[in-house]
């Protein structure tokens, strides 16, 4: 299949030619036709498989064939989880408005306000951007979505893991109307919250989903490595990085001091490396980025901020020195590598805490994995036994009795005596008539007389 056969509007196929795409993805081929249709979308596909384009293509398609709904509202808004992806898209964006008459703007927590309303001010017809911010501007009246004509949510699975439901429901309530078109495009499809979420966004949508969340990635080699603590762990990686043959790497960790603290050890042997966290301001984080996509650093030390939809395409390497805490995160860490055909390695060191985690993506991907070894590093940890279930304690001991009668009524005590094996005991229970304790103890010794 051809981008010729989707029938685009001449001065959209001759962008799509001149920035030199040909043949669509599997997600392209079949969400691009359902979009230009006018149907809601739900859809998932593994990561790097080109889903930007298929919210992009048709939206300026949209715009190309279709009168806007208002002069002054946008007619296009595109939701991301992060900063750093939001950034991407538009980046994207960017090359297919270059030539037309569409403007496009960044709207980013993080950077300044003031200077936002300003180019909102200028009305737009596109909008890329983070919902906590966009719901703010949305909330003191700096645009209005009366006319908007497609919203886009693109990772909905993070945003509302993220916890941005509410502003994703605002944003929604601004633009009820009939006209409206949704993509919801998710990591998984297998997502409660993005279930639940998709019924109040989306009316009759289609369904795509190109690949499983667990499908093996056939140009990605994957290794998992034991470690005893965060000493070995160190070990480990200054094994992998003098003897792999790597072009750029990607170090993952679990915490922001973590980034700072490895990229200092590796800097201070001589090696170029960036720590990119959520303490960095966004002026710092896009000029990390920018001089990790330019090449200027080989190395980038980060947490899951940069696990999603960033295109990096000299990444050789994804290594986790920390194992993910949310298991699809791991698909999306490793996706950094291995992309436009091009071959990765994904390298994972568990250590005792990260067992939990690492059996999680086990069953996430369905397969059983097996560890690697480094000569010269011996490991001792060879994973944890599942904690077996503690059983009932049963309590025997009637001289408690006294003080559970004395407080409770009848119900109470006959649960309590359920477990005594004093068959006079037992009689008593049965008996309509609630009895306090004093009573009970004088009717056991009749018994037992």
């Amino acid at each position: 299949m051809q981008f010729s056969d989707f029938g685009l509007d001449s001065a959209l196929m001759s962008t799509v030619e001149h920035l030199g795409f040909s043949e669509p993805t599997l997600i392209q081929q079949q969400a691009i036709p359902a979009a230009m249709a006018g149907h809601d979308l739900i859809a998932s596909s593994k990561t790097g498989s080109g889903k930007t384009l298929a919210f992009i293509i048709p939206a300026l398609q949209r715009l190309n064939k279709n009168r806007a709904l208002s002069k002054r509202d946008p007619r296009v808004v595109i939701l991301t989880p992060t900063r750093e992806l939001a950034k991407q898209v538009f980046t994207q964006l960017r090359l297919f408005t270059a030539n037309t008459q569409y403007k496009a703007v960044l709207i980013l927590g993080g950077e300044n306000f003031n200077d936002q309303v300003k180019v909102l001010e200028k009305e737009p017809e596109f909008i890329v951007a983070t919902p906590g911010r966009l719901a703010d501007h949305l909330k003191q009246g700096h645009f209005y979505l009366n006319g908007l004509e497609l919203l886009i949510l693109d990772e909905a699975d993070r945003m509302l893991d993220l916890g941005f439901s509410k502003e994703l429901s605002q944003i929604n309530q601004a633009a009820d109307h009939r006209k409206r078109q949704t993509l919801l495009f998710s990591a998984t499809l297998d997502h409660a919250q993005v279930n639940d979420f998709a019924k109040e966004l989306l009316k009759k949508p289609k369904r795509i989903a190109i690949e499983a969340g667990h499908t093996e990635h056939i140009d990605i080699t994957k290794r998992f490595y034991l470690a005893d603590n965060l000493t070995q762990k160190e070990a480990l990686l200054q094994h992998f990085l003098a003897t792999e043959k790597s072009q750029q790497v990607i170090i993952f960790t679990a915490t922001r001091s973590d980034t700072e603290r490895l990229a200092k050890i590796l800097t201070e042997q001589d090696l170029n490396a960036a720590a990119l966290s959520g303490e960095l301001n966004q002026a710092q984080r896009n000029q990390i980025m920018d001089s990790f996509a330019k090449g200027q650093h080989k190395i980038l030390v980060t947490t899951d901020l940069a696990s999603r939809g960033l295109d990096l395409v000299n990444v050789s390497h994804v290594i986790n020195f920390d194992m993910p805490k949310h298991t699809e995160e791991f698909v999306h860490r490793i996706g950094r590598t291995g992309r436009a055909g091009t071959k990765g390695d994904a390298i994972s060191l568990v250590g005792p805490n990260d067992w939990l985690s690492f059996k999680n993506v086990e069953a996430f991907l369905q397969q059983t994995i097996s560890f690697t070894k480094v000569d010269g590093i011996k490991v001792k940890f060879k994973g944890l036994k599942p904690k077996k279930p503690k059983a009932a304690k049963v309590n025997t001991d009637v001289s408690k009795v006294k003080t559970v009668a004395d407080n409770k009524p009848r119900k109470v005590i006959k649960k309590t005596f359920l477990d005594i094996e004093d068959a006079g005991a037992m009689k008593i229970i049965k008996r309509k008539k609630a009895l306090t304790a004093d009573q009970i103890e004088e009717s056991t010794k009749k018994e037992q007389d």
